[in-house]
């Protein structure tokens, strides 16, 4: 009984640990996908491995509320969900910006992500 309590709880850690950071993986890899695709070098893999469904992200939202963690912890699952949303607009209806404008698009918004979470890390979770 006592080794399933113990068992439990090392799963439980590892989820967690899993959930706070499985989302900033994702993300560098989409950062990474977009540069990639923007200098016009094809990497498959990237797709493969970091490659995000609708499911799996409403899954990822869920969990962090779920586990309670702060908006600092769900910036990354905005990066990833902005960054499809730009994907799937220059897609389908065209984005009028070049490899280059593309490449400065994506630049900017991992950079006020980054931007945001630094400042949530420092200035609005600590309080908490």
């Amino acid at each position: 009984m006592e080794k399933e309590v113990s068992l439990s709880k090392f799963l439980y850690k590892i989820e967690l640990l899993a959930i706070k950071y499985i989302p900033v993986v994702i993300a560098f890899i989409y950062f990474l996908s977009s540069v990639l695709s923007c200098v016009n070098i094809e990497a498959p893999i990237l797709s493969y491995i970091g490659g995000m469904s609708l499911l799996t992200i409403i899954f990822l939202y869920l969990t962090s509320y779920v586990f309670k963690f702060c908006e600092y912890h769900r910036l990354p699952l905005h990066y990833i969900v902005v960054s499809d949303v730009i994907n799937y607009i220059d897609y389908y209806i065209g984005i009028p910006l070049g490899y280059r404008g593309m490449l400065v698009l994506q630049v900017l918004l991992a950079g006020a992500t980054i931007l945001g979470i630094l400042y949530l890390k420092y200035k609005v979770c600590k309080r908490s």
